[in-house]
């Protein structure tokens, strides 16, 4: 099946479900929101005849793109008020896969306000915006041309359009034979996530230059590295490559799954550096760099007690399982997904220490407007 029919954060709001483990998102898009008014205060405003337009690309079914949409749409509105403009009426769109969990991020909305724009500033029970979904990759088009102000998209570029051919290909030198991410892969491996990256990246900036008004931004957020080297993905690495990738050998050699089943499953995910986000930048030549920059996010896990090594190891492990268990499930089902994110947590829990001083998150951030 085709990635992008597939591929979404664990929806509903059971116990590993991306809404109750999107905490660490939340504190670490709130930690730049600084970087964020830099971006809103370069954005042309609208005449009051002609909507202002928000859309968050990968906005995923918590309540973090409720709160990221609305403190965008709250700042412009106090920007039209200052200038002693008439506001516009607010449009924002919500956009995912067609897998996402919607139906859970709309009943996380709030009712629309239809109230004045002060009482609309003051609240946080109503929404003073008119509000949609909008299915499909953002790696292709999405929305007519010349019609959103500001697009948003944080904690989803890394995530790749699918996993390239010859990573799976046993006859290629990049085939990531015992592995089920590229920290620590050979070097051909890792260039093939790079180029599908950077392909990805030219595809949305492609389709982004299309649809954003002149006057508009972008503020987009994905997971970076600080090393040069690829084959180092930092917190990604730690996340995906060290007590995730045991737990899979351990179905291996207990005889719950073949090394080829586990060969064939990769995440599809690339911790980009600075150099390699700004050459696609540039070679598209449709976007100017405002700001480009490596911001250190913090730790993916969020625990009521830093001493409790069982808490860190299901903290982990539900983290892991938010994003990838989808995945997972679809690949050996969801028994053997259940053995396997059972034995993550268990590791996670002898390593505990480790994983709160060393598991650090950094972001790219990227502020662009049209050239």
């Amino acid at each position: 099946m085709k990635l992008e029919r597939m591929l979404s954060m664990k929806g509903g709001q059971g116990e590993a479900s991306y809404v109750n483990n999107s905490q660490a998102q939340a504190q670490h898009a709130r930690s730049m929101l600084h970087l964020l008014r830099e971006t809103l205060d370069g954005v042309r405003l609208s005449t009051a005849e002609i909507p202002f337009v928000v859309a968050d690309l990968g906005c995923s079914c918590g309540s973090n793109t409720i709160y990221m949409v609305e403190f965008i749409i709250k700042h412009m509105m106090k920007r039209h008020e200052a200038a002693g403009c008439d506001p516009p009426e607010f449009s924002a769109f919500f956009s995912d896969l067609p897998s996402n969990d919607f139906n859970t991020l709309f009943q996380l909305l709030p009712p629309y306000g239809g109230v004045s724009m002060e009482e609309c500033l003051a609240s946080d029970t109503h929404r003073s915006y008119f509000a949609a979904g909008v299915p499909g990759t953002f790696y292709r088009r999405l929305f007519p041309a010349k019609s959103v102000d500001v697009f948003y998209s944080a904690f989803s570029l890394h995530w790749l359009s699918q996993v390239p051919d010859v990573v799976l290909d046993k006859r290629s030198t990049a085939y990531n034979k015992g592995r089920i991410f590229i920290h620590g892969a050979n070097e051909s491996t890792t260039n093939a996530y790079k180029q599908q990256f950077q392909s990805d990246l030219a595809g949305f900036l492609r389709s982004r230059a299309k649809e954003i008004k002149r006057g508009g931004s972008m503020f987009l957020v994905c997971l970076g590295r600080t090393c040069s080297d690829p084959t180092d993905q930092g917190g990604a690495g730690l996340l995906f490559g060290s007590h995730f990738q045991d737990a899979w050998d351990d179905l291996v050699q207990e005889g719950l799954i073949t090394s080829e089943k586990r060969d064939n499953f990769n995440i599809p995910v690339y911790a980009a550096s600075l150099e390699d986000f700004k050459e696609v930048v540039e070679a598209d030549g449709a976007f100017v760099i405002n700001k480009l920059e490596v911001f250190r996010g913090g730790s993916p896990l969020v625990v009521n007690h830093p001493d409790d090594a069982a808490e860190i190891g299901r903290a982990l492990a539900n983290s892991c399982r938010s994003v990838s268990g989808v995945l997972v499930d679809a690949h050996i089902g969801d028994r053997l997904s259940d053995e396997l994110f059972s034995r993550v947590a268990g590791r996670a829990t002898m390593h505990a220490n480790e994983l709160l001083e060393q598991l650090q998150f950094f972001h790219i951030v990227a502020s662009l407007s049209l050239a």
